[in-house]
């Protein structure tokens, strides 16, 4: 096997002869044929190939061919930003009147996503406290359940997914287990290793890494029988008349039905297509990923352990921090580091966390996460301000939570910027 620093660098585009090292940036709508015919093959999903940008790109499919060897799938598509690479992974497979079981502590706009916006399109979401007990979880599944959705480390609650338990339970009800893995990347975490069928990335964060694109991914491990539960995935298993009724499973096989269909249905339909030059910019992202995320999990742990001893600090939460909550499933699923986000409460509450911020110098006010600069927020102010009390509790959420994510800097440089911050509070 390849390694991953390897497949960071080198990954998904293989130049033949006399070919361009780097990946070009085909920036064109359209490709010509000679005859109608042979564009027509296309459109019957006959051959593979290219003719409208919204539908294929050879720079985006370069850069998703190597996410999907970074994250062991065996199909990827790039989309228009992370939340359109949720929605297109649970829409893919559900519709008006389905289920899906979602962990509740996510991001907030994927909170509202599931929760509301999905809502009016007829799909129902239960929400389940990532550390419930299995008889809660197992309440949570209906008849029409199609999904199980959650995140590696949520954002910013820093709670980490027990990706094995929640794959078995979904597994057990017939439904794929879709994994949004942004936060840690393939180089510190493979979701589909320990179970789960869907990832799904916000390419904005960590694999871009310098704030330049906007972007999504989903990648499909493959894996996942959907001819085993035919009647559940209608959408996969049965003909699809709007391409003269192909059956994606039968013609794609499990590698690359899912992604083919999301592909041809949804992006076809929505347009959530990312543009070639944003798929160039998180190419040059992704080949320094597994250099990056080892420097902001070093950082993220030495700022953590520093505001735990700070006595203007009422709590730290940080998956790599000896004593988290989350540090023996941090310790399963994220051996190699936990990303480079720390979530902390600054004593005195809200008033405080706002004073605390608003003296910062190093680090920027901005709503954006996992960046080589460090950046900071405030979640209930900012994120999570269409949440209530009660949604904001269920997905980790309190008043006087900071989310500070820690850039490539030196770690001395980001500790005493927050130092001189909170001797001001």
């Amino acid at each position: 096997m390849t390694d991953i620093a390897t497949t960071c660098v080198q990954g998904g585009y293989h130049p033949g002869n006399a070919e361009p090292r780097q990946i070009p940036i085909y920036q064109n709508t359209t490709w010509k044929y000679d005859t109608s015919e042979a564009m027509g093959k296309l459109f019957d999903l006959e051959e593979s190939g290219y003719f409208y940008t919204r539908l294929a790109n050879p720079t985006n499919d370069a850069v998703a061919a190597k996410i999907a060897e970074l994250e062991g799938g065996t199909a990827a598509m790039l989309t228009s930003s992370g939340q359109a690479a949720n929605f297109f992974a649970v829409f893919n497979i559900c519709g008006a009147g389905d289920h899906v079981v979602s962990s509740a502590s996510i991001y907030g706009g994927t909170y509202n996503l599931l929760a509301h916006t999905m809502g009016r399109m007829g799909i129902e979401c239960t929400f389940v406290d990532p550390n419930c007990s299995d008889a809660e979880l197992e309440t949570a599944f209906r008849p029409n359940t199609k999904c199980v959705f959650g995140e590696t480390i949520a954002n910013p609650a820093l709670t980490v997914l027990d990706i094995e338990r929640f794959a078995a339970a979904a597994h057990a009800h017939g439904v794929p287990l879709i994994v949004d893995n942004t936060f840690p990347t393939p180089v510190l975490c493979r979701p589909i290793e320990w179970g789960a069928d869907i990832v799904t990335h916000s390419t904005t964060k960590y694999m871009d890494g310098h704030g330049a694109s906007v972007g999504g991914a989903i990648v499909d491990s493959g894996t996942f029988d959907w001819t085993a539960h035919g009647k559940r995935f209608p959408g996969l298993t049965q003909p699809d008349e709007s391409y003269h009724g192909v059956v994606y499973t039968e013609r794609f096989g499990l590698e690359d039905a899912f992604i083919t269909k999301a592909t041809a249905q949804l992006m076809r339909d929505l347009g959530s297509i990312q543009s070639p030059q944003n798929a160039f910019l998180i190419n040059l992202g992704l080949e320094s990923l597994h250099l990056r995320m080892k420097q902001h999990a070093e950082n993220g742990l030495a700022v953590a352990r520093h505001l735990a001893q700070h006595p203007k600090v009422a709590w730290v939460r940080y998956p790599g921090l000896e004593g988290d909550a989350e540090y023996e499933r941090a310790q399963k699923y994220l051996p190699q580091g936990a990303c480079g986000v720390v979530s902390f409460g600054v004593a005195g509450g809200r008033a405080a966390a706002e004073a605390f911020m608003a003296h910062l110098r190093l680090a920027q006010i901005a709503t954006h996460v996992a960046d080589a600069r460090t950046c900071v927020l405030h979640p209930a102010n900012a994120t999570h301000r269409q949440m209530n009390d009660a949604e904001l509790e269920a997905a980790g959420i309190s008043p006087d939570l900071v989310r500070l994510s820690c850039g490539i800097e030196a770690a001395a440089d980001i500790i005493a910027d927050i130092d001189q911050a909170l001797a001001t509070v």
